[in-house]
């Protein structure tokens, strides 16, 4: 088992693998004596639509020239469904009247678990985004499969929801 996290959490101490009954071989800390189950970050990823066509929002940020979806980081005890209104509110300034989970797929550069969701709004004319996106269009689902960063989870997402429509 390779280690992940490689140093526990509270002490410091460099980690080992210990099997532990009915879970596998875990992440331990010697100095702690105690089990350290793996640690990641979790947020969202939003397919924003806009209800009235039914078309979908992609957004550029940080510089980058790629289209890609709306996303952001789950705070600490906050629920899912709550991130993703937060999120395309403070973002966009939209209000999401529909929501929808996908699926799931752990994203290995940030050690984050991505929860991806449809968010529908109704309100598209009156989009104000925050600093953090750069520029955003609203496409038709064919042109956004083909404007959306390629070979990206963002990309991954879309297609996939599109192939269940």
């Amino acid at each position: 088992m390779e280690l992940i996290q490689k140093h526990c959490t509270e002490c410091g101490a460099e980690l080992t693998v210990k099997e532990l009954s009915g879970e596998g071989e875990v992440p331990f800390c010697p100095v702690c004596g105690q089990y350290r189950f793996p640690m990641y970050n979790v947020a969202v990823s939003m397919i924003v639509i806009n209800k009235e066509d039914g078309r979908i929002l992609l957004i550029q940020q940080y510089g980058r020239k790629q289209n890609i979806l709306v996303a952001g980081y789950v705070n600490r005890g906050e629920a899912l469904e709550h991130a993703v209104k937060r999120e395309i509110m403070e973002e966009l300034g939209l209000t999401v009247t529909e929501l929808k989970f996908n699926r799931t797929r752990f994203y290995e550069p940030s050690n984050t678990l991505m929860c991806n969701f449809t968010a529908w709004t109704d309100c598209a004319e009156n989009l104000h985004p925050n600093g953090e996106i750069d520029s955003f269009h609203w496409f038709t689902p064919e042109e956004a499969v083909k404007e959306i960063k390629p070979e990206s989870l963002a990309s991954a997402f879309l297609c996939a929801y599109l192939d269940e429509e």
